[in-house]
């Protein structure tokens, strides 16, 4: 398989599976129909696999995932020999099962790794001499080399400290590198009703804009440290229809806070200086939303 090339028609029908991200994805298409690796550095929630794999579809070739922590040693990366059947009949390139590193090489497929300041960095530094030559050397096996759609893309957060490692100037030297942010309310507001089937009538859509709203609020929270991403919307949104259908006679507001309370709870993250719950922090999120007027005084908390 040759490597494909890439026009305006084609760009076009990448997009079809993406919403919003014009100019990031005709970059990322740029970067790898000339070649090249990239990373993707920005919060979770903002696309960067929705863009590869909607490549990758296009394309026809595969799409090998790998999460990046500590346990992704070289020899997960790369692949072993499986262990019953060097008992029986030795070292030997039949009994090699293929990592996700070797199976993207030989399928010419898209290795992408999420987290990839996650990795141990003698993982890492397989990853970048398979970058470099484009083929790696099993002990036993023999020199691998890998089909020309082979790309090597990876993800990281740059917000999130916790478990990772300082990624190295000889690292990013091998990368192109895209920063990518959140997307606009109206882009997230359209993420959500296609995932959810959520918004073919004007009180749909309000729930939608309104579930899009509160998420959004908690990344600019003074309390919090983390805010959600859109896939808590997406879950608000999904939770607040099926409570909806519970109890049609239920109270919008208090539906999208039962909701809110449920979606993103988890997936915010409160400051360590203060003593705040994240579920009052999205109560007054929802409050704020729902009850007060600009230099008015908000009500006093529900929960």
């Amino acid at each position: 398989m040759t490597s494909p090339t890439v026009d305006g028609a084609a760009r076009d029908a990448v997009a079809q599976a993406v919403v919003g991200r014009d100019r990031e994805l005709t970059l990322v298409l740029a970067a790898v129909a000339a070649g090249r690796d990239i990373l993707l550095e920005g919060p979770p929630g903002t696309s960067k696999s929705t863009m590869l794999r909607a490549i990758t579809e296009h394309w026809d070739v595969p799409f090998v995932l790998v999460e990046g922590n500590a346990e992704l040693t070289p020899a997960r990366l790369v692949g072993h020999h499986n262990p019953a059947r060097v008992l029986q009949e030795d070292y030997s390139a039949e009994n090699f099962v293929p990592g996700p590193l070797v199976e993207a090489m030989q399928r010419g497929g898209f290795l992408y790794i999420e987290e990839l300041n996650r990795a141990p960095e003698d993982t890492l530094n397989v990853l970048l001499g398979a970058m470099a030559e484009r083929a790696v050397t099993v002990p036993r096996v023999g020199t691998l080399s890998a089909g020309p759609t082979f790309r090597v893309l990876a993800s990281m957060n740059p917000f999130d400290n916790v478990g990772t490692a300082r990624i190295s100037d000889s690292v990013y030297d091998r990368w192109c590198r895209l920063a990518v942010g959140y997307q606009s309310a109206e882009e997230e507001g359209d993420i959500v009703a296609r995932r959810t089937g959520c918004g073919d009538d004007q009180g749909d859509r309000a729930l939608i804009d309104d579930g899009v709203a509160l998420t959004r609020a908690t990344r600019s929270h003074p309390e919090l440290r983390r805010g959600s991403s859109v896939r808590g919307a997406i879950d608000l949104v999904a939770i607040a229809m099926e409570l909806q259908r519970i109890d049609p006679s239920a109270e919008h507001s208090r539906v999208v806070l039962d909701a809110a309370l449920l979606a993103l709870s988890a997936r915010v993250g409160v400051d360590e200086a203060s003593d705040a719950t994240p579920e009052r922090v999205i109560t007054e999120i929802w409050e704020n939303h729902f009850f007060s007027a600009p230099g008015g005084q908000r009500r006093a908390r529900t929960a």
